[in-house]
């Protein structure tokens, strides 16, 4: 883009002019910087136009740019954003032959109004994409020594444009975001020149009122232990029918009858077992680990099935990594500590596709404290054991 370039008589006498997850309030505060292209060679023309030759040109093309808005998310993909932008003040000085010199500077802030895209990645980084309109001021200021007069020393300009970007968001807490983006202004310099400003800032934004996601899985409930009663016995086998053979037939008692394994299934809580968003298994989960391999003391083991489940809040790639490492930890525990033989044990992640609760139980799909009280069901491990006493 090109910003204070010279542009015709209007300003400068015989020389050339300056040419340039649901819905809830927030506001934040944005930190960056700011960079736009002073445009030299138009300015060398100007001022040879107006018979004097530039010796040297000093260009100040970066500056410091902040930014104040406000916005409401309207859902989990998309918020509108309301703002004031201040971009900084740049500008150049130009020496000349005869001597003199030309000095130029422009100031540039307004108001915008954007429309915020946000796209999921994790449970945390999501995606931004902005576009919008911003009514801009521009400032300028122009002095000149010696050979360099100015008829017009502040002009000024007010405009509507576009401007759009595009980001990063991560969620640090509930109440608390940060961003990086980097975004681009049309902007009219008030000396018939447009331009673009391109700005990079990071950004710390404030919700109200949002309903927190993480808090009901951070919380430590009672640990759930829930053991199945084991099976009955099977049947008693019926008497077998007479054989008649020249050869007498094993009798009846002498066939051993060997009983079918007894199969224990239990469902512990995973918000029991684990801190939220961790697979490391914390010292409640582990109490009632211990409680449930001192139960089985005693027992033969011939196959171990452990099985992470959570809910449908999140992305299902998530979903399913975190199910899976869940279940891993809990292996290790059974193994490393309960005694279980690593080898008969099965460790696998179900993620979000066998929920405990039913079509129509759990109404909507913004991450609500009653929304996820009610699929607390859902976030699970659950551990069969498969053996003899």
């Amino acid at each position: 883009m090109h910003l204070l370039g010279l542009a015709g008589l209007g300003t400068l006498i015989a020389t050339g002019a300056l040419a340039q997850e649901g819905a809830y309030p927030y506001m934040g505060l944005s930190l960056g910087q700011s960079r736009a292209n002073i445009d030299e060679p138009r300015i060398t023309a100007g001022l040879l136009g107006a018979g004097l030759a530039t010796t040297s040109i000093n260009s100040n093309e970066r500056e410091a740019a902040f930014k104040f808005f406000g916005g409401y998310q309207l859902n989990r993909y998309f918020a509108l954003e309301a703002g004031y932008f201040h971009l900084g003040r740049f500008g150049f000085t130009a020496n000349t032959l005869p001597p003199g010199t030309l000095n130029g500077q422009i100031r540039l802030q307004g108001l915008n109004l954007d429309l915020v895209g946000t796209w999921p990645v994790t449970e945390r980084l999501s995606v931004l994409g902005r576009v919008g309109a911003q009514y801009a001021q521009a400032s300028d200021r122009f002095r000149g020594t010696g050979a360099v007069a100015v008829s017009n020393p502040n002009p000024g300009r007010r405009e509507t444009n576009y401007k759009f970007g595009a980001g990063l968001q991560y969620e640090i807490s509930p109440s608390m975001l940060v961003r990086g983006e980097v975004e681009r202004y049309r902007i009219n310099d008030a000396v018939g020149n447009h331009g673009d400003i391109n700005v990079m800032s990071v950004s710390l934004v404030i919700p109200f009122g949002r309903s927190p996601t993480t808090a009901p899985r951070a919380m430590a409930p009672t640990p759930v232990f829930v053991a199945q009663a084991p099976l009955a016995p099977p049947p008693p086998m019926p008497a077998p029918a007479p054989i008649v053979a020249v050869v007498p037939p094993t009798p009846v008692a002498a066939l051993p009858i060997v009983a079918a394994p007894e199969r224990r299934k239990v469902s512990f809580s995973a918000d029991s077992l684990f801190a939220f968003d961790q697979s490391d298994v914390r010292p409640q989960g582990k109490a009632a680990l211990d409680t449930f391999t001192r139960e089985l003391q005693g027992t033969a083991f011939t196959q171990v099935t452990v099985e992470g489940h959570t809910d449908r809040l999140g992305t299902a790639a998530y979903n399913q990594q975190l199910s899976l490492q869940r279940a891993a930890a809990v292996k290790a525990y059974l193994v490393g500590v309960g005694g279980v033989d690593a080898a008969k044990v099965n460790a696998s992640g179900k993620g979000e596709s066998t929920p405990v609760t039913a079509t129509g139980d759990c109404i909507g799909n913004r991450p609500t404290p009653k929304l996820i009280g009610c699929l607390q069901p859902d976030r699970r491990v659950e551990v069969e054991v498969s053996g003899t006493r």
